[in-house]
């Protein structure tokens, strides 16, 4: 790879290096033995215009868990407020030769945008609600280290898919090492054409996780939509609120997942979201580590 843009770009053999790298990695951690030099002198460049907790702060710990250097880019202190276009930003920036360029974007396709102008790796953090790849390998990062396989693997994928990116990587990932997914929304939430051809599309939360080993929920992504796609939080919460007395229709050890943040009583219901056994998400934080540093150790490691 010489850049992570989406998980579209990759192929069966490229996701296996990274989750073998990531495996490597998550097991390295818990020893706390690893080669703690792996990216020493090289400099990470972080550039989020959207806000993030999980995916920013995993990056920075990852790079610097491998010796690198991290310069945090912020856009609220930078020249964007003296109305330098984008491009002369990214221009700009490139003639620092940063090592890599970890960048989050409202934008449909930024990352692409970027990965054009510049001479060093660009990993996406997510852009606008087309793909958020490190998500979907922290994620089946997760699954693996739970269920030992991707291969025959049935998930569900639930809450508003419409303006979600991971929900996009996700599938692309999952589709392509062989696990089946089903996608649950309510009309307004379901896109008409999704990423793959094989996703199974449901409007019953019960129907949709029938018989599956994972249930992934999302949240509503109130900053992206038009509020009356989803008039009451309420009533969305009796349709397609997780609960425990929903999660039975799934098999019986099927396990949690949510890429956070939570709308705890929306899409999630709490004792749910904190049931020590079922639930995977503070995993999928802890994950994040390993997964980012795979991805940064194949892109930017000599």
């Amino acid at each position: 790879m010489d850049h992570l843009l989406g998980i579209d770009h990759l192929d069966i053999d490229e996701i296996t290096q990274v989750l073998d790298r990531a495996q490597h990695y998550a097991a390295a951690l818990k020893k706390g033995e690893w080669d703690k030099e792996r990216l020493k002198n090289k400099i990470i460049l972080t550039l989020f215009y959207e806000n993030s907790t999980r995916t920013l702060t995993s990056f920075d710990i990852a790079a610097k868990r491998l010796g690198a250097d991290v310069v945090v880019w912020h856009p609220k202190i930078s020249s964007v407020h003296k109305n330098e276009s984008f491009s002369d930003t990214i221009d700009t920036l490139a003639e620092m030769e940063p090592d890599a360029i970890v960048i989050r974007h409202s934008e449909f396709g930024a990352p692409g945008f970027v990965a054009g102008r510049v001479r060093c790796p660009v990993i996406n953090g997510g852009d606008s609600w087309r793909e958020h790849p490190t998500q979907a390998f922290l994620d089946a990062l997760t699954m693996i280290q739970e269920k030992k396989t991707l291969e025959g693997l049935n998930v569900a994928i639930c809450g508003d898919i419409a303006h979600s990116r991971v929900a996009n990587s996700n599938m692309l990932l999952l589709d392509k090492m062989g696990a089946q997914v089903n996608i649950i929304a309510p009309e307004s939430l379901m896109p008409d054409k999704l990423p793959i051809g094989s996703a199974k599309k449901f409007t019953s939360l019960e129907d949709g996780i029938k018989g599956c080993d994972v249930v992934m929920m999302l949240r509503i992504q109130k900053e992206r939509m038009e509020s009356s796609l989803i008039p009451d939080m309420a009533a969305y919460h009796n349709e397609f609120g997780l609960t425990h007395e929903k999660l039975k229709h799934a098999k019986s050890d099927a396990i949690v997942m949510h890429p956070g943040p939570m709308n705890r009583g929306v899409e999630i219901d709490d004792d749910v979201a904190d049931d020590p056994k079922r639930s995977m998400i503070k995993r999928q934080v802890a994950n994040g580590i390993p997964a980012r540093m795979a991805v940064l150790d194949l892109l930017v490691g000599d």
